[in-house]
């Protein structure tokens, strides 16, 4: 077997696989249903490479998402099932998750709700982590909607179908909480890495606009009707939009203690706020999804 992760290894390499050894050991721990660990313990006694691990390093040297192929995506200290028509939840998105549970942590039965949900990573996280919270996830895709409820009905969260531009107006100033990882990317942008280009939905990439902008906004305004005063907003962004960001909470005029937030990078990952006033609705509804 030894010998086989080898090689997978060099040919995930020369296809630009970022984490080739790391990626074909967990093609064949899947396959055998083991961890990485005890799959290494296997290599060092010469067990047999498992049927159809060839046929798996030749999909992921075509750059198929790593988790399309094993059908899971870890976040946090949950497994969630992905794959195609859903967007693979990143490591970073973890920061924005802690910057919620910290939130929420500090409240008697928080109401908290993620605006775009996709995957349900974020919402998921919450109610394992926050125990007594009420949790709400909003998505529009019906794809990322048959992922996103396995994933969150057995963490008992609120899954609703709905574009986060208007979603849920009968809870209106009731969260103590909202949370949104909405599609940012502009729209003449193409992403560089092939797994996200060509596998993770549009739907769930592009924020509408030149900007990429529109359903950032959206969540904003959003949030701004769904939390009550004094409510937290905590949303996800590219680093370049950052200041954008905190510009347009600034200027909206209804939220206080605007922060820029950095991922494990030390990129400027995310933006949070306070509700202090009463909120602005939003003047048009918008489709959104992520």
């Amino acid at each position: 077997m030894e010998e086989a992760l080898r090689a997978a290894e060099r040919q995930l390499r020369a296809a630009g696989v970022p984490s080739p050894r790391v990626d074909a050991e967990l093609l064949a721990a899947h396959l055998l249903g083991v961890s990485r660990g005890r799959l290494r313990a296997l290599a060092l006694i010469g067990a047999p490479v498992p049927e159809g691990f060839q046929a798996l390093v030749d999909e992921r040297a075509r750059r198929v998402p790593l988790q399309h192929l094993t059908g899971v995506a870890y976040f946090r200290r949950i497994e969630l099932l992905v794959g195609p028509g859903v967007f693979v939840p990143r490591p970073e998105t973890e920061t924005v998750a802690q910057l919620v549970i910290d939130r929420a942590s500090g409240l008697v039965a928080p109401r908290v709700v993620d605006l775009g949900t996709g995957s349900g990573a974020i919402a998921a996280a919450v109610a394992d982590e926050v125990p007594g919270a009420e949790v709400y996830a909003v998505e529009l895709s019906d794809l990322a909607l048959a992922w996103a409820g396995p994933n969150l009905a057995r963490f008992g969260v609120h899954l609703v179908q709905g574009d986060l531009a208007t979603a849920l107006p009968e809870h209106d100033g009731t969260f103590d909480v909202v949370v949104s990882n909405p599609p940012y990317i502009p729209a003449e942008a193409v992403p560089q890495e092939p797994e996200v280009a060509e596998h993770d939905p549009r739907m769930a990439l592009y924020g509408g606009g030149a900007d990429g902008m529109e359903l950032p906004r959206a969540a904003a305004e959003s949030a701004a009707r769904l939390l009550r005063p004094g409510g937290y907003f905590v949303m996800e962004h590219a680093e370049v939009q950052a200041p954008w960001v905190a510009a347009v909470l600034e200027r909206a005029g209804v939220w206080t203690e605007v922060t820029t937030h950095q991922d494990l990078g030390g990129r400027d990952r995310a933006t949070s706020a306070v509700l202090t006033a009463e909120p602005v609705l939003p003047d048009t509804p918008r489709e959104a999804s992520r």
